[in-house]
């Protein structure tokens, strides 16, 4: 498959993979295609990839579902999925998801270069990632409501991660926009940057994520990923183990 038939590209470069949306006539709405190769991509991706960088080509970086297959009647439409037993449905969206969660694993860190809009499924996407980096003109909306939909795109835990539950209440039934100085304040952009920055931005920010020692970094993240889950005491073992994993490890005795 082809970024031409998919609507998405993956680019690799050293430790550094870019995932592209390339479907800038239509603000690179999304498809069930794309999330299929999308989740592909977490299959393909080098040993050696440290950061994955997720862009949207022209002046938007996604503006949510497709509506024109979503709408139609083939493979992926609202219609088919109506149709399917209750299971079936549930586990087709599941592959659907996969095309997202894979932006979470533990050996990389993701981060949403956003421009435009960001809507939907873009939101969505943006909220996959472990970090965000906004262009000023950017608009985000969970916009699934004004669908009579709900975000099923693995975004609703990590939106009230962010942002606690009655904001992420408040974004998700009403659907209204909120640009990238709101955003900001409420805590779902790391930075905010003019547009013309963007791209200077997110490699400032790549430079020094990949600066670290890898396997800290990855210990770091795994820290900070579970903590919300565990008590007080249990966050201190879970840091007492992994400096002990270092240690070994710098040390040269590690397994």
């Amino acid at each position: 498959m082809t970024a031409e038939t998919t609507g998405v590209l993956l680019h690799c470069d050293g430790p550094v993979a870019t995932v592209t949306l390339c479907r800038p006539d239509v603000l690179n709405a999304q498809t069930p295609a794309m999330w299929r190769a999308m989740s592909d991509f977490s299959r393909d991706l080098p040993g050696d990839v440290r950061v994955v960088v997720v862009r949207g080509e022209g002046r938007s970086f996604s503006a949510g579902l497709d509506l024109s297959v979503a709408g139609a009647q083939g493979p992926g439409s609202f219609a088919e999925l109506s149709t399917l037993p209750e299971q079936e449905c549930a586990d087709r969206i599941a592959g659907y998801q996969q095309g997202f969660t894979w932006l979470h694993r533990p050996d990389v860190i993701s981060v949403a270069a956003v421009q435009g809009h960001a809507i939907g499924a873009g939101f969505q996407l943006a909220l996959a990632c472990d970090l965000r980096v906004l262009a000023e003109d950017a608009k985000l909306s969970m916009a699934e409501v004004t669908l009579g939909l709900v975000p099923d795109l693995a975004g609703t835990k990590r939106l009230v991660e962010l942002v606690g539950y009655a904001r992420a209440l408040e974004l998700c039934a009403t659907g209204r926009r909120m640009d990238a100085a709101e955003a900001d304040r409420i805590g779902l952009a790391n930075l905010v940057v003019p547009n013309a920055e963007l791209d200077a931005a997110v490699g400032d920010l790549t430079a020094g994520l990949l600066a670290g020692n890898r396997d800290a970094v990855v210990e770091i993240k795994a820290l900070l990923a579970g903590a919300a889950g565990r008590s007080h005491t249990e966050q201190q073992r879970a840091e007492r183990e992994a400096q002990t994993r270092r240690l070994r490890d710098l040390a040269g005795r590690g397994e």
